[in-house]
This record gives C-alpha cells, structure tokens and sequence, in this order.
C-alpha cells in the first residue's frame, strides 16, 4: 500500500501525458507529417525543391521513427498556437464565425458541434474560473437530514423565485469521485447552508470519497439575498 501510495500519482501523470501525447500524434501530427511528405514528393517532382534534398527528408520522415512523431507533435502544437494568435484578432475571429456557421449548417455536424463547443469553451475558457470565486454549500437535493455538498453558481431563475415566493439559488452538485461531472439543482436559499472551505477542498472531499475532509470549522446558514434575488421578490 505505500509502494502504490507512492508510485500511483507518478504513474497516473505519465499514463496522461502518454495519452496526450499519443492523441497528438494520431489525430493531428501523424496527418501534418503525411501531408510535408506529400509535399515534397509534388514540389520535387516539379524541380520547384532539389529532388535529392526532397527525396533525404521525405525518407527522414519515417512514421515508424520516435524523431518523426516528435516533429508531428510539435508540429501540432505549434498549429495550436497559430491558429490561437490568428483567432485572438478581429479577421481571425470574423473568419471563424464563418467557417462555424457554415459547419452548422450541415445535417449531422449541426447535431454534435454546438453542444461540443459549449462544454470546450466552459472548460478552456476564463468562465471555468468561476467556480474558484463560488460559495460551497450544503443542501438538501434528496431528503430532509440527508445533505449534498455543492457551488452555488448563481441566483435561480427569476420565474422559479417568483412562484416559490423566496429567494432561490443554483447549485452545482458535483459527483464522486469524477468531482468535473453532476447536476444542477435550484434550492431556496433559506435551506443551504454554507460551508467555510474553499472550492478546492471541497473538490478533494468530493473526489477522496470523503477521505480527505477540510478541519472541522463551524457553518452558517446564508440566510440574505443576494441584490439580484432581491429584486426578483419585489
């Protein structure tokens, strides 16, 4: 048990990066190196590139060959970074829209691509950094006494508050142990109860199973609205 205590963190990162790695190579490097080779077979042909210089990378290039899949690789995460910079101005950005509006627009690709990219931007993006400025939170989803931890993410929806006649909250429920994944829960704010720790905390108790708990400190209800939730009562 102390070997795997010791050994288990190692070997889950390597087992990652081998991963990130792997999916790199197979889906974006192993396509940029076929297509320099492609390359250089056309423009050697043509006399535009020495054919002798052509024909030494092109058998440089062998797939089989760690050296190649370090080029595709870097080649791929170069492309990524490309492709970011050009994204970051304004021709950039008008030119993805219309690349995205025309995938849209075909049959099968408009049923998986928006959804796809809503949950890449929450991951990626600045708004996943929301969750770090959340409040944790103790409600009661199931039954009365039997409490789930959660982050509130904001004030409900204004026509729910309006016909419970309170103050309501969301509240994202993380599950156990993949603490990234759960549900979302709108509660009155009356019946959560806030919990003195902070997000990453709750997310090492969450995804210990329990094991790992912060130090007992005492709770308080959160008792006051919010402006917003406020304003929706009257």
């Amino acid at each position: 048990m102390r070997g795997l205590e010791a050994l288990l963190p190692t070997l889950i990162t390597v087992s990652l990066l081998l991963w990130l790695w792997n999916s790199l190579w197979d889906n974006l490097g192993r396509h940029l190196v076929w297509g320099i080779r492609r390359a250089l077979i056309t423009f050697g042909y043509r006399g535009v590139i020495d054919g002798e210089l052509a024909g030494t990378i092109f058998r440089y290039l062998n797939e089989e060959e760690f050296h190649t899949r370090l080029i595709g690789v870097l080649l791929g995460i170069l492309l990524f970074y490309i492709i970011g910079v050009l994204v970051g101005n304004l021709i950039g950005r008008t030119l993805w829209r219309v690349l995205e509006r025309t995938l849209v627009r075909i049959p099968l690709v408009r049923a998986i691509y928006p959804s796809v990219k809503q949950i890449i931007e929450f991951v990626l993006s600045r708004r996943a950094g929301h969750f770090e400025q959340s409040r944790v939170v103790a409600v009661p989803i199931h039954e009365k006494g039997i409490w789930s931890v959660g982050l509130v993410t904001g004030d409900g929806l204004s026509a729910l508050s309006d016909s419970q006649g309170q103050a309501m909250v969301t509240v994202f429920v993380p599950s156990s142990p993949t603490a990234f994944s759960g549900y979302v829960v709108m509660a009155p704010r009356s019946e959560v109860v806030e919990l003195p720790m902070s997000v990453e905390e709750a997310m090492r108790l969450l995804i210990s199973g329990g094991v790992i708990a912060p130090p007992k400190l005492p709770v308080r209800e959160i008792n006051k609205p919010s402006a917003a939730a406020e304003a929706v009562l009257e």
